[in-house]
């Protein structure tokens, strides 16, 4: 498996499996900002919307691939206004729900901590649902629970869940 970044201008031959990759991810019961079931084109037109964030450097999208497959994707969502420049949000950590338990997310994670230290970030804050499949593995890598905020993230079916927000420095 390799880790490569995302560019504006691999973005068309990208998009097919990254649509697909978001998809079944949301299918499978992720909490990255989508509800099952989406509407067509709705995670192409996401994908796309990214374009100027890629171009921009203001997004930084890494993906995870394996004989020509993309297995999964994460991004930092670097912090613009001056008194941020020092931390970034890790955003849309996916894998694809058959390439799951096999790393792949914290190899992902590594490689995000290296982009973050390039761009001269050493805060990362992410956020999670409650009770979701990464809170052991972000602890697990030194992240630490902030806060929850009851109610933050409408669900396909049910109430709205908890979102649990976390933060990590980067030793410098």
């Amino acid at each position: 498996m390799i880790i490569e970044e995302l560019t504006a201008e691999g973005l068309d031959a990208a998009l097919p499996q990254l649509a697909a990759l978001l998809e079944a991810c949301v299918a499978a019961g992720a909490s990255i900002g989508f509800l099952h079931p989406m509407a067509p084109g709705e995670a192409e037109g996401w994908w796309r919307g990214l374009e100027g964030a890629l171009r921009d450097g203001s997004r930084r999208v890494l993906l995870a691939q394996s004989g020509g497959q993309i297995l999964g994707t994460g991004s930092l969502a670097l912090a613009g206004l001056p008194n941020g420049r020092h931390r970034a949000e890790v955003a849309k950590l996916m894998v694809h729900p058959a390439a799951r338990r096999q790393g792949i997310a914290r190899r992902i994670l590594a490689a995000l901590d290296e982009v973050a230290r390039e761009e001269g970030r050493h805060l990362l804050v992410l956020d999670t649902r409650a009770g979701d499949a990464g809170e052991p593995l972000y602890r697990s890598l030194g992240w630490t629970e902030a806060g929850s905020i009851p109610g933050y993230a409408l669900a396909s079916e049910g109430p709205a869940d908890a979102t649990v927000f976390y933060w990590r420095a980067l030793p410098r």
